[in-house]
């Protein structure tokens, strides 16, 4: 099982240790990132995340209603538990706690969900079909939350505020639609609850911008890296254990309150025992919020799981 672990995981640091490698050779400039990195938010990521989206099917999502409620409630308590300890307890600014927060609640579905679920459950359509409705999940209902705390705090210091943030919840709420990382999982959601069927023209020709979203994403991870020092401080290890630990034991948690079993109820725990995924650390260079609670996070994170996945593998077995 350590062997598939890593297995997954190597394409990860080997694709980010090729952009930190250009970076801190000075192949590509690492302070001056804004240009891939709207390539990789506004174009590769979206068009991926719309392929995962409008191709899972309506019938499916629904059927898998309880998996989309662990997860969702999972990584909500989550976000609002980190945020609040990154701001009250360790006085971080409203930008950087929405940054480690995104990190930390939302787990590496796109990259190691399909390889550590297949080689538990095995390789089915289901398996495909659980990482996709988690993709889903993750797009939908945690990312925009994490763009309408950037976006009021980006209103506030161009004095473009206006009133209570309450009172600006539409207009934050229709930026953060606006933005092609959400409304591109949304309009695939969409279509697939109406049953509109894309044309398969139209998925072969956005089909190389989801192949080099994951990759160029984890590039420019590697490249934001080594513009940074890492830092171990009780920030990033509390964000670590709470998310190898912590969350996924809230997960289990849900599952027995759900009452659920079975490969669905292993499904939700290890999905939700991932390590942290690239998002928040690309979502706060987009927005010029270098957080390197959040790049330590991801990178510790990453290794840690190869020992804490194994051992929630091993937990769930007997559900």
């Amino acid at each position: 099982m350590a062997y598939v672990i890593i297995k997954a995981l190597a394409p990860i640091f080997i694709i980010m240790l090729l952009g930190f490698f250009a970076g801190k050779r000075g192949m590509v400039d690492n302070k001056n990132v804004s240009l891939l990195n709207i390539f990789v938010m506004d174009f590769a990521l979206p068009a991926a995340l719309f392929s995962a989206t409008v191709q899972t099917p309506w019938a499916g999502i629904v059927g898998q209603w309880y998996l989309i409620v662990v997860l969702a409630v999972g990584m909500w308590i989550t976000f609002a538990a980190i945020y609040f300890t990154c701001t009250k307890v360790f006085n971080k600014s409203a930008k950087e706690s929405a940054v480690l927060t995104l990190t930390v609640a939302l787990p590496n579905y796109a990259a190691l969900g399909l390889p550590i679920l297949g080689s538990v459950v095995g390789e089915n359509t289901a398996v495909s079909l659980s990482v996709a409705i988690s993709i889903a999940c993750g797009s939908v209902l945690l990312t925009p939350i994490c763009l309408l705390i950037l976006e009021r705090e980006k209103a506030h210091e161009n004095g473009t505020a206006t009133g209570s943030s309450l009172s600006m919840l539409p207009i934050l709420l229709w930026r953060a639609v606006t933005k092609p990382i959400v409304w591109g999982p949304l309009l695939g959601v969409v279509l697939s609850a109406i049953g509109i069927k894309m044309p398969e023209i139209v998925l072969i020709a956005i089909k190389p911008l989801g192949l080099a979203a994951t990759a160029s994403a984890l590039f420019l991870t590697g490249l934001i890296l080594s513009a940074r020092k890492l830092k171990l401080n009780f920030a990033v290890s509390l964000s670590c254990i709470t998310k190898l630990l912590i969350q996924p034991f809230l997960a289990w948690g849900i599952v027995l309150v759900l009452g659920l079993h079975g490969s669905l109820a292993i499904t939700a725990i290890l999905m939700l025992a991932l390590s942290a995924g690239f998002f928040g650390v690309v979502f706060g260079n987009r927005f010029g919020v270098q957080s390197a609670d959040a790049e330590a996070t991801l990178l510790i994170s990453s290794i840690l799981c190869i020992v804490t996945l194994p051992l929630f593998i091993t937990l769930t077995s007997g559900l």
